[in-house]
């Protein structure tokens, strides 16, 4: 399968997705190809230069009428929440967990003053970054996600956990190693 046919099939299931989202008379692009550039930005894992770079270079002809490189980040901030739609519905089991980003080496803190993260515990060890929390259906499906700091404690998560009331409490359903490879997932296929 080539680039193009993954992006062929991506952009197919977004726009059966989005069909409903009405275009503005003056956009240059469809809701469906702003949603399907956002997750092909976060999938390719760079910053918006190579991405915007990459994208001209190789796939313009896909998306001709694409913005100059700053209008479209601005569209993808905009209309983000437009990929709630992608969020799975909860089931009867669920489990939520967090998940440490480590962005730089603890011995590297405060050396920038762009730095992005802080300094805190996660799985008991001190890293530089931020904590993904995923909650997800029986199936490891995705139903809602939140990030923050280290510094925050894990239970700062629970109005996740409250906002789909069938999820379970921790103990009940034996869930680790669903989280653990959809974890595993966004480490090694995603390189977060």
């Amino acid at each position: 399968m080539t680039t193009v046919d993954v992006i062929t099939a991506l952009f197919y299931e977004v726009d059966e997705q989005l069909r409903t989202i009405p275009t503005h008379p003056e956009a240059h692009l469809w809701p469906s190809e702003v949603v399907t550039l956002g997750l092909l930005h976060a999938l390719k894992g760079v910053g918006n230069r190579p991405f915007y770079r990459w994208w001209t270079r190789d796939y313009r002809p896909l998306f001709p009428r694409l913005p100059e490189r700053t209008r479209l980040f601005r569209l993808l901030q905009t209309h983000q929440d437009w990929t709630q739609a992608f969020l799975a519905t909860p089931t009867v089991l669920g489990v939520i967990d967090t998940y440490g980003i480590e962005l730089i080496h603890p011995i590297r803190e405060g050396r920038s003053p762009q730095q992005i993260g802080r300094k805190g515990l996660s799985n008991h060890r001190w890293i530089v970054g931020g904590k993904l929390c995923l909650l997800l259906n029986q199936w490891g499906l995705i139903v809602g996600w939140a990030c923050a700091t280290t510094t925050v404690a894990d239970n700062t998560f629970q109005w996740l956990a409250r906002q789909a009331s069938n999820c379970v409490r921790g103990g009940e359903w034996e869930g680790r190693i669903l989280v653990e490879t959809v974890l595993s997932m966004l480490t090694l296929v995603c390189h977060l």
